[in-house]
């Protein structure tokens, strides 16, 4: 079972952008926070979940990873990278580009803190577990949330035993977590699949993409949402890590500004354009996490230097209405817009 929190709003598991200070503060809220941890080496996934669970007094939050195996890079693929980035680099100031020592963390080493950290709710992306991985989970009282941005995608997590669905629909910023077709022919909109992944799975579903205030949040449980995930709405809070430049890149967009791009990571992932991103867009990239790690080096360096123009600047659609705040009057500011957007449409049609 999905655990209840008392205002139906999950502060996304961003990345490089949610924090533990984020987290707690989403969950102290009354809503669910949730720890973006994909990239935690295990020791300090184990430190993070054990200093959340310590501050968050009994109330729910959520630990988000990959689902990746290990990466087998083609050394012509590579080479090729490595030679496209080079002027990039070179415009930075750094030095030859070195083969990473490592493309990711392990996942299955992460998987093993999840069974004995315990926390209340997992969630997974980029692909799915195993029925015995999930049953593992189940074991220890977590709840299993399984990302999926099809309707078949939702099925093969009802099938392995998911607790919970996150409809991810194709307005959601960062990483896609399609899994099953080609992204190109995974772009679902989430006031589409939130309906049809309920009525195919019977499971609880966590509306995601594009929701940034309160309107979209009463929409989405009109349409039969169990919550909504918030990820863009809570980059410019306090207790967000993102960098000076992508905060200033944030502010006064329109709300056509995002775009899908493989150019950074190797998976298609959506976010603000920029220079590196339209001109990387007719480059053979290799997969995630390849060009990722191979671009690590490089979007620290932009982000140090105060340069945009080489950043992932991952955003959804509906940036154009992002605030900025302290989380947890966030999360009590959407919600409150949410309940009078529901009351003002009952008002206006059934005077």
């Amino acid at each position: 079972m999905l655990p209840k929190s008392e205002i139906p709003i999950l502060q996304g598991p961003m990345l490089g952008a949610s924090t533990p200070d984020m987290v707690v503060a989403a969950s102290l809220a009354g809503g669910i926070g949730s720890l973006g941890a994909a990239g935690y080496a295990p020791g300090a996934l184990t430190e993070a979940i054990t200093g959340i669970r310590q501050r968050v007094g009994g109330k729910p939050f959520l630990i988000n990873l990959f689902v990746l195996e290990p990466a087998r890079p083609d050394a012509a693929a590579l080479a090729n990278a490595m030679r496209q980035l080079a002027p990039w680099r070179a415009e930075l100031g750094l030095a030859e580009q070195a083969i990473p020592n490592k493309w990711a963390e392990d996942f299955a080493a992460q998987f093993d803190v999840l069974v004995e950290t315990a926390p209340p709710i997992a969630s997974f992306t980029f692909g799915i577990l195993s029925a015995e991985q999930c049953a593992r989970l189940k074991a220890r009282g977590i709840a299993v949330v399984g990302t999926a941005t099809t309707v078949a995608e939702a099925r093969a997590w009802a099938e392995i035993g998911a607790d919970a669905i996150c409809a991810s629909g194709f307005e959601s910023g960062g990483h896609r977590g399609t899994f099953l077709k080609p992204v190109e022919e995974s772009l679902v909109g989430v006031v589409s699949l939130v309906p049809a992944i309920r009525a195919a799975t019977g499971l609880p579903v966590i509306a995601a993409g594009g929701i940034m205030e309160g309107r979209s949040i009463a929409a989405m449980l009109q349409l039969g949402a169990e919550a909504v995930q918030m990820g863009t709405a809570f980059l410019l809070a306090e207790e967000s890590a993102i960098s000076a430049p992508w905060r200033a890149e944030l502010k006064g967009k329109d709300a056509d500004a995002t775009r899908l791009t493989r150019a950074f990571s190797g998976r298609y992932a959506r976010g603000l354009e920029n220079r590196f991103l339209r001109e990387m867009a007719d480059k053979e990239i290799p997969p995630y996490p390849i060009q990722n790690a191979l671009t690590q080096e490089l979007r620290a360096a932009s982000a140090r230097a105060g340069r945009s123009e080489m950043l992932s600047l991952w955003a959804g659609q509906g940036v154009h209405a992002i605030r900025e705040g302290r989380t947890t009057d966030l999360v009590r500011i959407f919600w409150d817009e949410a309940r009078a957007a529901m009351r003002d449409t009952l008002a206006r049609f059934d005077p």
